[in-house]
């Protein structure tokens, strides 16, 4: 016999289920996160707008939190249902030391990891695309080079003025030593003195960066996602021979 009354029990974890997705979706900007995803042995990670760091920016602008993305990271590496991660970046850059901290993380990573520049790759956007094992961009997406500086304004203390100069420097190190650009090619895009009157930077649209050394190589999501899937077969083939 059919009943048309409903199980309150069940509603209520359909509401609890519910309100459970939809906070997901505003924190983190998705629906599963690393711990609880069964469905795919990939991971991918967004990273858009801005990317905010110790100061709260305006509710107005785009961010991506640093505080989110870290967790994330410890997720991924601990879950030993994900082989790999994919990190698609569309970002205008952010908080220097931040993005820094991100990078490093990508970086250190045991697991493969691709990336992707969508759109803009710029400011420190640049070492987190190229802290993956191997890095994509697509044809029409750029990335701005520039030395760091906190506002427009001129720096007028010293100390101030030292303590970037050495941040710059920890910048620099970082992205030549995870990608093919030299140093010094990397310093006369940075420093470029046509583009510093205009306080734009350089910008390097798509091949450029490929031929420059910057990014691995020109590709959409399918190209990284077969790299990611080859970069995993590839360990989980070493990870045989040394058991044999």
């Amino acid at each position: 016999m059919q009943t048309n009354e409903t199980n309150p029990e069940k509603q209520e974890g359909q509401k609890e289920e519910k309100s459970s997705l939809m906070e997901k979706i505003q924190q983190l900007g998705q629906t599963n996160v690393p711990q609880l995803s069964q469905d795919s042995k990939i991971h991918c990670l967004t990273i858009v707008g801005q990317i905010e760091g110790h100061v709260q920016l305006p509710p107005h602008n785009k961010t991506t939190k640093y505080e989110h993305l870290i967790p994330q990271l410890v997720a991924i590496e601990q879950n030993p249902n994900i082989e790999g991660l994919m990190v698609i970046l569309n970002t205008v850059g952010g908080d220097v030391e931040a993005g820094l901290a991100i990078s490093e993380m990508m970086a250190s990573l045991s697991k493969p990891t691709v990336s992707i520049v969508l759109g803009g790759g710029h400011s420190i956007g640049v070492p987190i695309a190229v802290s993956c094992d191997h890095s994509f961009i697509v044809e029409t997406a750029t990335m701005t080079i520039h030395p760091i500086r906190l506002t427009g304004l001129v720096i007028g203390v010293p100390q101030t003025f030292e303590y970037l100069d050495k941040m710059q420097e920890r910048v620099i190190r970082f992205v030549t030593s995870h990608s093919n650009v030299t140093e010094e090619k990397f310093k006369d895009l940075m420093f470029a003195k046509g583009n510093l009157t205009r306080d734009i930077g350089t910008n390097v649209v798509g091949s450029d960066a490929v031929d420059m050394g910057l990014i691995d190589e020109v590709g959409g999501i399918g190209q990284a996602m077969r790299k990611l899937n080859e970069l995993i077969d590839h360990k989980k083939q070493e990870g045989e021979g040394m058991l044999q």
